[in-house]
């Protein structure tokens, strides 16, 4: 997929809007984790380069069309100066009278950081009117907010129609790998899905089938599979509205020749809970009254050699309740297998980058996604609609 981008549009002397994805998590009105912020570095710093004056907009949280001071932005501009090394003015909205005011006097080199977008209703709804009060600020709009991009809003998408667009360079690298995984990627090519639920899963399940080697599935969704092939799971979880999607994918599986790595062995507790003790189970069924937490030692090892196999390989998704240290090996070991892996291995989103940087690997990857949502979709072959205006 080749996208228009920041190198291929004059912004010298120009008022660039960008898109960036500054939804970071506040505690007492602190940035806990300025990722995101730092993600976007890249693409700010370019056009500062290049002679441009920057309208920088972002979302934070869901305020949903109303003013809410716990969702402003101002911590993100301050943040944001101290790591360009300069002045960001903070404007105390996106759209009105001073706003254009502070847009209008603007000079290149300068950066005015817009507040949160959604703070308007008519964000989300992707209002026109919305879209060109925005657009009126600027001269050229650049998408650097991958994390976004799944939504079709006045800022991510609205805009793009009315101003020359390009991708940033963090879209670029998002769109760059999973396009990759999804179009071409070198075999040997192993998928590591995980997570709690084959519904939520079983897009990605079924988009990647066609182009792997091997399958592996963890975390709870896994006991679904295992009941549909005729196995106890005691009391897992279990979706029953997702047993007929379970055994078609599997027999899909079947006769593509793709190997299904289901849990061989298990870690289990009496409950689920942080607390509960980790009990062994060398065998596929587990007992009734015991809950599956965890894959277990002989899963484990099957899944990193294949990993350790690959050419490619893309995980989404834990294997286990890693956020509880006593069912986290799962997750870890296989996280470090890929993190080992020679090929290229790509992260897609939420849980699997919060355990990617729990167990100090993440850096280790060939590209970790900065989008949860929008990672999923991508993967699933959805179209995008803040990628779709930025094709060539």
């Amino acid at each position: 997929m080749e996208l228009k981008t920041v190198k291929d549009i004059e912004v010298r002397g120009k008022k660039v809007l960008v898109r960036v994805d500054f939804n970071v998590p506040l505690k007492d009105g602190v940035i806990t984790d300025d990722t995101r912020i730092r993600a976007a570095l890249p693409t700010l710093q370019y056009l500062l380069d290049q002679g441009a004056a920057l309208i920088v907009m972002s979302h934070l949280g869901r305020p949903k069309g109303e003013r809410k001071p716990e969702y402003s932005l101002s911590p993100v501009a301050e943040r944001l100066g101290e790591l360009l090394g300069r002045e960001v003015k903070m404007a105390p909205d996106c759209v009105g009278p001073e706003v254009e005011r502070m847009a209008e006097a603007l000079t290149p080199g300068e950066v005015l950081l817009l507040e949160n977008v959604r703070f308007h209703k008519e964000e989300t709804s992707n209002d026109p009117d919305f879209a060109k009060k925005l657009a009126s600020l600027g001269e050229v709009y650049v998408n650097d907010a991958f994390g976004s991009a799944h939504r079709g809003h006045a800022s991510t998408e609205g805009i793009a129609h009315l101003l020359p667009a390009a991708a940033g360079f963090l879209m670029e690298k998002e769109v760059k790998f999973l396009s990759y995984v999804l179009e071409n990627p070198e075999k040997p090519f192993v998928a590591v899905i995980g997570g709690a639920k084959v519904s939520t899963k079983i897009g990605v399940l079924e988009s990647l089938l066609s182009k792997c080697t091997a399958m592996v599935i963890g975390g709870g969704m896994a006991y679904t599979f295992l009941k549909v092939q005729g196995h106890s799971i005691g009391n897992s979880l279990y979706e029953e509205e997702s047993a007929d999607t379970a055994r078609s994918f599997l027999e899909k599986a079947g006769e593509l020749g793709v190997e299904v790595i289901l849990p061989e062995d298990h870690l289990v507790a009496s409950e689920f809970s942080e607390q509960a003790k980790a009990e062994y189970v060398d065998a596929v069924d587990i007992p009734e009254g015991k809950v599956g937490m965890d894959i277990g030692p002989r899963t484990v090892e099957k899944a990193c050699a294949r990993i350790r196999g690959a050419k490619t390989v893309v995980w989404n998704g834990p294997m286990g309740v890693f956020e509880f240290p006593a069912f986290a090996e799962g997750t870890r070991k296989v996280a470090e297998a890929i993190a080992e892996c020679k090929g290229t291995t790509v992260v897609g989103g939420g849980d699997s980058v919060a355990a990617a940087n729990a167990f100090g690997v993440a850096d280790k990857m060939t590209h970790v996604s900065t989008g949860g949502g929008a990672s999923l979709e991508f993967l699933e072959g959805k179209p995008l609609p803040g990628i779709e205006v930025l094709k060539k």
